[in-house]
């Protein structure tokens, strides 16, 4: 056997062993390697704010996580900032290969849009001479009101993380931890395709509720058992009540989705669209709607309810967590909820002491009830419900994202 075959020999008998390791402990390991390679920035910032802004993130990646990182970017050179987007998509296996990320070096602001466990990961992709002189950010989103332990390990990387509502920041302020401030995710001017109910196989006359979800963002938070229920409490079978269930990557969605697909497919008036689509479609399918509901037990902002109600549509959301930073009992019907222990199946959200929200489902099923038979609710509130989100505009969030960098004032 010659040297480079041994070398291939000794890299496959060393990959199939840490195949062979449990999925927590790989995780486990190889976080703390890169905590440890990565270059630590100065415990000072720089004195002051200066361009250009370098936004690192998941750019490529079809997750919240990667729309997030481009809307910031987006809404930053709208902004008026020098902006350089890296890539930390494929660096960071969020996806297949990919160029190698390249940051500019010398003075300026760097972001990292990623979390907090793999943030030192993120930076040792980028490099010493990308963060050096550099003030550096952290935007975190997560969705619970404490943090894992494995996020302390972003915080000595930063001088300051960016959180995208107030209930997002309360989870990650520190009485000895970097300054935190919330920056909105900005609303992109709605562009839906020309999608009609007869394209989806949905009925015509039919009052349309409306769910979207990412079951790979964990089905049990987002919790479409409930939205079914709901739904099935108010209409029963009846055909001109139909409920959509809007997911992808359920390949993903473990138990909890097949419970979903299982309870979903035995009635009538409710219709599973399990695909990927395009963000045209997505904005075609919510103006094919007549409400949008979300019985979510928790979220860190909740973009689609957003999208929903930027649309003019009256929306049934869960009373609790980051979608209260743009909604009200004015601008949508929001259900009350009694906290409970979160619990998942991949144990995502499964920490010690943590909870998150269990809607009721006979007042979700009354708002249902009451929202189909009052077009003039409908109406009420879906008016509300786009003068709210309304101020998320590219520009208003950007000169506010401005403004918690140290660049201006928001007048």
């Amino acid at each position: 056997m010659n040297l480079a075959s041994a070398k291939s020999f000794a890299a496959a008998g060393a990959h199939a062993l840490w195949r062979l390791l449990p999925p927590a402990l790989r995780r486990e390991a190889l976080f703390t390697a890169m905590e440890l390679l990565a270059p630590k920035p100065v415990l000072a910032p720089p004195p002051a704010a200066c361009g250009p802004i370098t936004v690192a993130g998941f750019f490529r990646a079809p997750s919240g996580l990667g729309e997030g990182t481009r809307r910031l970017a987006d809404m930053l050179e709208v902004a008026g900032a020098e902006v350089f987007r890296v890539d930390l998509t494929g660096a960071l296996r969020q996806s297949p290969g990919g160029p190698p990320p390249l940051a500019p070096q010398g003075p300026g602001t760097l972001i990292m849009h990623v979390n907090g466990p793999m943030l030192p990961w993120g930076i040792h992709a980028l490099g010493n001479a990308a963060i050096h002189d550099k003030r550096i950010l952290a935007f975190w989103n997560w969705e619970l009101p404490n943090l894992p332990k494995d996020w302390n390990r972003g915080y000595r990387f930063v001088h300051g993380i960016l959180a995208p509502s107030q209930f997002v920041a309360a989870a990650i302020r520190r009485p000895d931890g970097p300054p935190v401030a919330v920056v909105h995710y900005p609303l992109p001017p709605p562009m839906p395709s020309p999608l009609s109910r007869a394209d989806l196989g949905l009925p015509d006359q039919a009052f349309l509720f409306l769910s979207i979800f990412d079951a790979a963002s964990s089905v049990e938070r987002k919790n479409p058992m409930a939205a079914i229920a709901a739904h099935r409490h108010a209409f029963g079978d009846r055909q001109d009540r139909v409920l959509v269930l809007k997911t992808y990557n359920t390949h993903m969605g473990g138990s909890a989705w097949r419970e979903t697909q299982a309870a979903a497919t035995t009635v009538r008036n409710i219709r599973i669209i399990d695909r990927e689509m395009s963000r045209a479609e997505i904005w075609g399918l919510l103006r094919l709607s007549d409400a949008f509901v979300s019985l979510h037990r928790s979220e860190g902002f909740g973009l689609s309810l957003c999208e929903a109600m930027s649309l003019g549509k009256p929306v049934i959301a869960s009373g609790w967590s980051g979608n209260l930073d743009f909604m009200d009992h004015e601008s949508a019907i929001l259900v009350d909820c009694r906290l409970v222990s979160a619990r998942d199946e991949r144990s995502t959200y499964s920490l010690a002491g943590a909870h998150w929200a269990e809607p009721d489902i006979s007042a979700a099923a009354e708002a249902f009830r009451t929202l189909a038979d009052n077009p003039q609710l409908c109406s009420r509130l879906g008016t509300a419900a786009q003068n709210r989100t309304g101020t998320l505009t590219y520009a208003a969030c950007g000169a506010r994202a401005m403004a918690a960098l140290g660049f201006g004032h928001v007048q």
